[in-house]
């Protein structure tokens, strides 16, 4: 659910591979403007002619024109739910299946969420996936030039790669060498490890800006569904020409929400939360989102009605989004996107056919007894870590998430505040207290009592460079108020 073939997914290599801290900045803007719903398209298409070039996933480690060289260390960066892993994915589905790269005699493919804060070596690293290489491994590596080693998920790393001047001393100089994974790919992408081997990262732009400039032959940006690959999406998902025809045009009248689906995970969310909105089974179709907020209330409510017949009681319904709403806070505070067993057990979650519309098991590869979750999409983990303290209003828990999202610089909080300022309206949370009683009126009062106490006049000023971001994302939160 939620994914796209990437032969659907714009994406685009940089002419110039020089500098990956300046790219970094400018498609953070770009998130923050598309996250916006200020996305200009034909700004971006002149951008993107002008700058970038197309570049098919299977031409990453061809000859690069513009360095005349292979690369051998290739990031490919995008916004969270943009397709990322479903590239790599279909990267090594190919590969496997010989359409391409046949010069790679073995492909290893790790996620940064499943080895955090280890140490190991690397030789034990790929053991641990691949048990049945532990006595050809030897062979295996010594022609590190038919290697590819693929890291996805650098964003969810607890540590910052070892890339910097002067941390060349910590890096592995043999695959038998114990140290943190992350010191082990800044190792392979410096060549100290495996002299010769090709590396594939992926991360969200946020995470570039700590990279070390030239580190990566190629850096290559997923941008997304562009207007036709939007439109083509919504025909395949609902099917009936008419119904597709109307929710599109529904949607693109809407720069909120036509913006939003340029992401296809977001694509995805979009549809299913207007399929009850134009496909009406009894009686009247419901009424059709206007924000966001709204847009994520459809899909909860959507899920609760007809994701499984063992829908629980409006109590215990309220009390399950409540365990489930502090364990997505948790995770916000804690930047944990991948949540253990003992993770739930604290959280008071039980795991049940009717939450999987929202958590999902992640069975680990080598012990299928060992299971962790997450949320299906980081949007709806904010969501419940915005919805929880409506339903279960704590002052100081309340108080302590506000003065984080106050002082958060990096944008953690950004879509979090803007679900929080949406929920305070009456009409939007209407839906959902049909479901599970009523909301906090206290947080409803202190929401809109802090977008009233903002400094407006230091917002438009000209000076503050990072000004303009901070001001649209008022100006979104007040749209989502409704107030």
């Amino acid at each position: 659910k939620g994914r796209c073939s990437p032969s659907l997914t714009a994406m685009w290599s940089r002419r110039s591979s020089q500098t990956v801290t300046s790219r970094s900045k400018q498609h953070q803007e770009h998130e923050a403007l598309a996250a916006a719903g200020e996305l200009n398209e034909y700004r971006l298409q002149r951008r993107i002619k002008s700058e970038l070039e197309r570049i098919a996933p299977d031409r990453l480690f061809r000859w690069c024109f513009q360095s005349r060289r292979l690369p051998l260390s290739v990031m490919v960066s995008g916004v969270a739910g943009v397709g990322k892993t479903t590239l790599v994915q279909k990267f090594i589905f190919d590969w496997a299946t010989g359409k391409h790269y046949q010069k790679f005699a073995f492909v290893f493919f790790f996620k940064f969420r499943d080895v955090n804060e280890e140490k190991m070596s690397l030789e034990s690293l790929i053991c641990q996936k691949h048990p049945h290489l532990q006595d050809k491994l030897p062979r295996v590596l010594e022609d590190p030039e038919k290697l590819l080693f693929i890291f996805d998920g650098l964003d969810e790393s607890k540590t910052d790669l070892k890339l910097r001047r002067g941390e060349a001393h910590e890096l592995c100089m043999n695959p038998g060498d114990v140290k943190p994974v992350t010191v082990i790919v800044a190792s392979l992408l410096k060549q100290t490890l495996l002299e010769g081997c090709s590396v594939l990262l992926t991360s969200r732009p946020s995470k570039l800006i700590s990279l070390e400039a030239g580190v990566f032959h190629r850096v290559a940006s997923i941008v997304g569904f562009l207007s036709k690959e939007r439109e083509r999406y919504f025909s395949m998902f609902f099917g009936d020409e008419r119904v597709s025809r109307e929710a599109f045009a529904y949607v693109r009248d809407s720069q909120v929400l036509y913006t939003l689906c340029y992401n296809p995970s977001y694509c995805w969310i979009t549809c299913t939360a207007l399929k009850p909105c134009f496909i009406a089974r009894a009686g009247r179709p419901q009424p059709t989102p206007k924000t966001v907020t709204q847009l994520f209330v459809s899909y909860v409510t959507h899920i609760m009605a007809n994701h499984t017949q063992e829908r629980p009681e409006p109590q215990r319904m309220r009390d399950t989004l409540i365990s489930v709403g502090w364990l997505a806070e948790y995770g916000i505070t804690y930047r944990t996107l991948v949540f253990q067993p003992h993770h739930l057990q604290v959280a008071n979650v039980e795991f049940s056919p009717f939450l999987t519309g929202f958590l999902v098991e992640n069975p680990q590869t080598n012990d299928s007894s060992q299971v962790t979750y997450s949320f299906l999409h980081l949007t709806i983990q904010e969501f419940f870590a915005a919805l929880v303290h409506y339903l279960d209003y704590k002052e100081d828990k309340f108080r302590d998430t506000m003065a984080k999202a106050r002082s958060c610089k990096e944008g953690d909080y950004e879509i979090f505040s803007r679900f929080l300022a949406g929920l305070s309206h009456p009409a939007t949370k209407m839906p959902l207290e049909k479901y599970v009683g009523k909301f906090s009126a206290e947080v409803s009062r202190k929401v809109i009592g802090w977008l009233s106490k903002m400094n407006y006049e230091e917002l438009q000023s000209r000076e503050d460079p990072g000004g303009k971001r901070r001001l649209m994302n008022v100006l979104n939160l007040l749209f989502e108020s409704r107030n």
